[in-house]
């Protein structure tokens, strides 16, 4: 149990794909953070397969569960709430995870919360670098989502600046990466071939550069690269993975960085978060810490493997809401595949 001064401690479950994970934290101290991947079974079928998924999550979640714990030295009735990803994501996947949490919560007769996997993103840098400033503009960039979000509260403000309106950044890598002969997932093979590459090499173009809003586009950057390729082997010419691989690489990080910045400078805000998969990319990094710095705002990225889904980013965003007084869910809340950013609580 919590004892006089110390925060609620939070076990954080995320099941929201591919990954299974399971985190305690105390506050913005992460206490353990276990993961169960099931990207190896995805990988020969070139994507996430949602039954594959699901199947993975049931066959991890009580293993997980108790190595967290173990790791973090606490027993399951120490928790003092649960914290549960209840979407946006894969509706079985989902399901798996609440499931469990709903079990737990009423075992041991706990606090349920079900929140949203994409703030859980951006209050998983509190992990790393201490407490958010208020307000702050976030980069989501992952598999499934490339969102740009003003955050001037973790658990009660959340607004929604811009999306993609088609790829997410993550699918477009996972797209070319097979165009490119490269195996699944595409983010850190692509990343790998870039490094040999001049990304000055080939001019992709940066769709919805220019129109005035913080939306995103890439699946005409997809569409350019698969003609770029065709044309040169119809030519006979050898393809250059490494060229373009950082070419692309290079158009997806220049348009993510121009409109995060933008988003900074617009509304005030001398601090930007970016988190998700895809925040892991080298160049991502190196180039908005480049554009930020020019910009006099300050960049915060979390170390790759907070960037990735796991639980830690559940628990975090547990410990703001336990901590802002919010009500708990319904033990008969239900998942919801498309969660809208704006709502940090499910139901």
């Amino acid at each position: 149990m919590t004892t006089a001064g110390q925060p609620p401690l939070i076990m954080g479950i995320e099941s929201s794909c591919d990954e299974t994970g399971v985190a305690f934290v105390r506050g913005c101290e992460l206490l353990a953070d276990e993961v169960a991947s099931s990207v190896d079974q995805h990988a020969r079928f070139g994507g996430v397969v949602p039954e594959v998924a699901s199947r993975a999550h049931l066959e991890a979640m009580t293993p997980t569960v108790r190595r967290a714990a173990e790791r973090a030295g606490v027993r399951l009735s120490d928790v003092d709430a649960i914290a549960v990803t209840a979407g946006p994501g894969l509706a079985g996947a989902l399901l798996v995870g609440l499931s469990a949490a709903k079990a737990y919560a009423l075992a041991l007769d706990k606090p349920l919360y079900g929140v949203n996997h994409l703030v859980g993103h951006v209050a998983v840098d509190q992990l790393e670098h201490g407490p958010l400033p208020k307000p702050v503009v976030a980069l989501l960039v992952s598999g499934g989502h490339t969102s740009l979000l003003l955050v001037r509260d973790l658990a009660t403000d959340v607004r929604l600046l811009g999306e993609t309106v088609d790829d997410a950044a993550g699918e477009a890598y996972d797209k070319v990466a097979r165009l490119l002969g490269l195996p699944y997932p595409g983010g850190p093979q692509i990343d790998r071939a870039a490094r040999d590459g001049d990304g000055r090499a080939i001019h992709f173009p940066r769709g919805k550069w220019g129109d005035g809003t913080y939306n995103f586009s890439f699946s005409g950057l997809k569409t350019a690269v698969a003609r770029w390729v065709e044309d040169a082997e119809r030519q006979g010419h050898a393809v250059g993975v490494p060229d373009v691989a950082a070419a692309f690489q290079e158009a997806v990080a220049d348009v993510l960085t121009r409109k995060a910045v933008d988003a900074c400078r617009e509304h005030g805000v001398r601090h930007l978060v970016i988190s998700g998969g895809v925040a892991a990319n080298s160049r991502l990094r190196a180039l908005a810490e480049k554009r930020c710095a020019s910009a006099g705002i300050q960049v915060r990225v979390p170390r790759p493997r907070l960037c990735t889904d796991n639980g830690a980013m559940i628990a975090a965003l547990g410990a703001e809401v336990v901590a802002a007084g919010l009500p708990p869910s319904p033990l008969d809340l239900a998942v919801d595949t498309s969660l809208p950013v704006s709502s940090v609580l499910a139901g």
